[in-house]
């Protein structure tokens, strides 16, 4: 008797148990609306994961990544440019996917990040809109930082949005997320960083800083110094992390005129502090992990993927310890009077499944500055609760860039 079972194919739609890797593959699921993923690679690479291990996940995405890069430059070098051009995207994103999870201390962490960087770079010089790589001068360093012009732009001056992200995205992560769809809108677009962030981190170790004004001022005087720049119509947005550092930015720049939070983060001691379920920074000495021990943690008391956060959140902060960490993480907030200095107007963004502290920030930031203030909270039916909606990038994108176009209208 013959098997009738009927295989439509191989591919199963698993995720993992462990919730951060799971957020991390919706985060790369996410990417596939505007160029930076496939489905059915990612579903393939999570059954070749362990779940809820950091080496396997970077492993899984370090060799598909090589594999995409190989054949984007096969296509390339064949005169195949738009299929090169989406291959150099998908292996840029992949080789983010292999960086998020290495350590920092890991010298392959910088090479998978440079890695990601030529992909992308060699994906945008297919590309059918303007691009150039731009170095910022900041204090003693220069950051990176990319601007571009949406296709067939006119030679006259228009609406810029510029976008920094936060902890742990990229510029060519942002790129996928809000950069393209803020081109197709006829948006100039910069996207810059500043220190601590993942792309300046694969040129200078140099950790975070509060006053992100000092990286802010000097973007915003590259922006308008461009010839294409409306001076009325210039507006920043903040992602994860960055909606710290934009507001921040925007407290102390009156030449933005739009501010998009997503999310608004007045407080990033509290908001971190949540998430462990309670303040590190108030831990007895005697309880405290240092770097130095770290390594030799039992799994039972701290198991491999926290305590490989654990550590990056302490060389990204540039501490010592898990406790001097939280402490300076108390230095990343906003006061009133900060927040009373945005008079721009704002949209900060969240997702109804990030928690009680994020969701309370949002409404702190609402209440506090001086500008007309609207918010938006995207809803599990959407897809689009998670932070900074991974899972509906598009949607987020609409509710964003809507607003603006309005506000600039």
């Amino acid at each position: 008797m013959s098997d009738s079972t009927l295989e439509r194919g191989l591919t199963r739609v698993r995720g993992f148990d462990n919730a951060e890797m799971d957020f991390q593959l919706i985060r790369q699921l996410g990417a596939t609306r505007y160029g930076g993923a496939s489905v059915g690679e990612c579903l393939a690479l999570a059954r070749r994961i362990d779940d809820g291990v950091p080496a396997s996940w970077v492993s899984a995405f370090a060799a598909a990544a090589a594999r995409q890069e190989n054949d984007a430059r096969a296509r390339d070098e064949r005169g195949h440019a738009v299929s090169a051009r989406e291959q150099y995207l998908v292996a840029s994103n992949s080789y983010r996917a292999a960086e998020y999870y290495c350590g920092i201390d890991d010298p392959c962490h910088t090479q998978y990040g440079l890695k990601s960087r030529d992909c992308f770079i060699a994906a945008m010089r297919l590309q059918d809109h303007a691009f150039e790589v731009v170095w910022l001068p900041v204090d003693d360093r220069k950051l990176p930082a990319y601007y571009m012009r949406p296709p067939g732009g006119t030679t006259g001056k228009g609406k810029t949005l510029m976008i920094i992200s936060g902890y742990d995205g990229t510029l060519e992560e942002t790129y996928l997320a809000y950069g393209r769809p803020a081109l197709d809108r006829g948006y100039n677009l910069m996207l810059f960083t500043g220190p601590g962030q993942m792309d300046a981190m694969r040129f200078d170790r140099a950790p975070f800083i509060p006053d992100f004004e000092r990286v802010g001022t000097p973007a915003v005087a590259h922006v308008l110094a461009r010839e294409h720049t409306d001076p009325r119509h210039l507006a920043l947005m903040g992602i994860s992390f960055g909606g710290y550092f934009a507001t921040r930015i925007a407290a102390r720049e009156p030449r933005i005129r739009a501010l998009i939070p997503n999310s608004p983060i007045v407080d990033l001691h509290a908001y971190m502090a949540s998430f462990v379920g309670f303040d590190p920074a108030q831990i007895p000495d005697a309880d405290d992990v240092r770097l130095a021990d770290i390594d030799h943690l039992p799994p039972e008391l701290m198991p491999v993927q926290q305590r490989e956060m654990a550590r990056n959140l302490m060389l990204r902060f540039g501490r010592e310890s898990f406790k001097e960490t939280y402490v300076r993480l108390r230095d990343f907030r906003l006061t009133d009077a900060d927040l009373a200095n945005v008079t721009c107007p704002a949209l900060a963004l969240a997702g109804s499944g990030e928690g009680k502290e994020p969701l309370g920030q949002l409404e702190r930031f609402c209440q506090g500055i001086e500008g007309p203030a609207t918010s938006h909270i995207f809803t599990s039916d959407e897809g689009a609760d998670g932070h900074c909606q991974s899972g509906n990038l598009a949607y987020s994108a609409a509710v964003s860039l809507d607003w603006l176009d309005e506000i600039f209208a």
